[in-house]
């Protein structure tokens, strides 16, 4: 089974070219949702490291939210208790699917975390900044001082582009995305 790891800056378009290639996705941002709103013992550990920030469960968005902008070093602690669980889930993923040729990991903080394996294929989806900014401004609960938070926990872009093998440009045009897409699956198979 071959591993493709999309990196990319925020809201550059990794999910979307995730979903391009046809073949199972382990979307991380989704598996935290999960945790969020389905396990308890995560629960009960953020409200430990934070308890004046998680009063009931299942975790609001919210309340994830006020804790890092609170204090940037919040963001820290809790992706260090979300991340354990996201890893479990990630392993049960690779477990189930590894009959597959190929498996795709949208995983924000893939290379910051050290998911990635040494095999992997990492393709880095390369978006113009101003896109992204629009796209982002479209959010629901889109907040500048969250994004610039998680920012200063990521590598720079430049070192993610330059560990990448592959790198796609998303103009947001489906068509050139997936013909990138075909490109890359032509090559590697």
């Amino acid at each position: 089974m071959k591993r493709i790891g999309i990196l990319g800056d925020i809201g550059s378009g990794k999910s979307y070219v995730s979903k391009c290639f046809g073949y199972p996705v382990f979307n991380a941002d989704l598996e935290v949702g999960k945790i969020y709103k389905k396990d308890k013992n995560t629960f009960k550990k953020l409200k430990k490291k934070l308890p004046t920030h998680f009063e009931s469960f299942p975790i609001k968005k919210t309340e994830i939210i006020n804790a890092i902008l609170e204090d940037k070093n919040n963001l820290r602690k809790i992706v260090k208790v979300v991340h354990f669980e996201v890893r479990k889930k990630l392993n049960i993923f690779s477990k189930k699917n590894r009959n597959k040729k190929i498996v795709i990991l949208d995983i924000p903080l893939l290379l910051e975390n050290r998911i990635n394996k040494k095999g992997d294929i990492l393709i880095f989806v390369d978006s113009k900044k101003f896109e992204i900014r629009k796209r982002l401004k479209k959010r629901k609960n889109f907040n500048f001082q969250l994004l610039r938070n998680f920012k200063k926990i990521q590598l720079p872009l430049d070192l993610k582009k330059k560990k990448s093998q592959f790198i796609i440009k998303n103009n947001f045009k489906k068509n050139s995305v997936k013909i990138e897409v075909r490109k890359i699956l032509k090559n590697i198979l």
